[in-house]
């Protein structure tokens, strides 16, 4: 009897699967489970847009001109979210307009991080003159609005979506930088590292393969948040113009496109808002179940 409780006991305590314990607290949160879901379908459309698409995004029909949604007086079942102003199928251009925001979201996420993750550990490691140099001229960054300082790169390397990526790229950097920094001043202060130092590991050995692997939890977070950041970033480049050209179907340019029919055609402009709407909710959603789920202060 008392070995069979001693085997409970032992089950009981036994730690969950790393992956288990993470979906736990996630799953916890039904936003950031509906987040999740949100995301996974906007990622699915974005990459079988070719497939999903009714309609080629930039073909025109002048038969059909600002057709209202299928179920709105006057709509037609073979355009279920309307036209626009010279025929386009609003649906098909929205499918694949979530494939290119989504692709700049990642995109500039992805060149934040990598450059952020280095200039921070850098930073943080070395610490001295170059930490003071780098954090100054992040604080000089983030003391200009991000929008106005986005527009300023574009108009300096002219309007597109390439240059547009890379002004937003260089607004959100110093959010990665100082969070890389904080977190390997605390990491570097720790046992595992001095032991590392006693064990003969040089400088580069520390940072990247003992250091850096602590620190991914805050950055995952914030990659996750800055997606949506970079999204409404683009949106708003693209709606002065300045990020992708017509006819490409991303959701700003479209707001654009559709500014003079706002009375007279309410879901040229409905739809293209909503979609960014829903999609940047989802991945704050997002971010905040990862948040809760890898940052064990706030585990429940």
């Amino acid at each position: 009897m008392t070995s069979t409780n001693a085997i409970e006991n032992t089950n009981q305590a036994a730690p969950l699967h790393p992956l288990k314990d993470f979906w736990r607290y996630f799953s916890a949160s039904r936003g950031a489970v509906g987040g999740l879901i949100i995301v996974v379908l906007v990622l699915l459309l974005a990459a079988f847009a070719d497939v999903v698409a009714p309609y080629n995004p930039d073909l025109t029909d002048n038969t059909v001109f600002l057709v209202p949604p299928a179920w709105a007086t006057g709509g037609s079942s073979a355009h279920l979210l309307g036209t626009d102003a010279i025929g386009r199928d609003i649906l098909s251009r929205l499918i694949h307009g979530a494939r290119l925001s989504l692709t700049i979201g990642i995109a500039v996420v992805a060149i934040s991080v990598v450059v952020g993750t280095v200039l921070g550990l850098l930073a943080g490691y070395f610490r001295g003159v170059f930490e003071v140099a780098v954090m100054r001229m992040m604080d000089i960054i983030l003391t200009l609005p991000s929008l106005l300082l986005a527009i300023v790169i574009v108009a300096i390397l002219g309007p597109g979506l390439m240059n547009a990526m890379l002004a937003v790229a260089i607004v959100v950097l110093p959010h990665y930088v100082r969070i890389t920094r904080a977190a390997v001043i605390s990491e570097t202060s720790r046992d595992y590292v001095t032991a590392a130092r006693m064990g003969g590991a040089g400088h580069w050995r520390i940072m990247f393969s003992e250091v850096l692997p602590n620190c991914t939890a805050p950055l995952i977070v914030q990659a996750s948040l800055g997606i949506s950041t970079a999204i409404l970033d683009a949106a708003a480049l693209g709606f002065l113009g300045l990020g992708a050209q017509p006819p490409s179907p991303e959701w700003g340019t479209m707001l654009a496109d559709a500014r003079e029919f706002v009375l007279r055609a309410w879901w040229v402009v409905t739809f293209p808002g909503l979609a960014i709407l829903i999609t940047v909710l989802a991945f704050n959603l997002l971010g905040d179940g990862l948040r809760d789920a890898l940052d064990p202060k706030l585990k429940r």
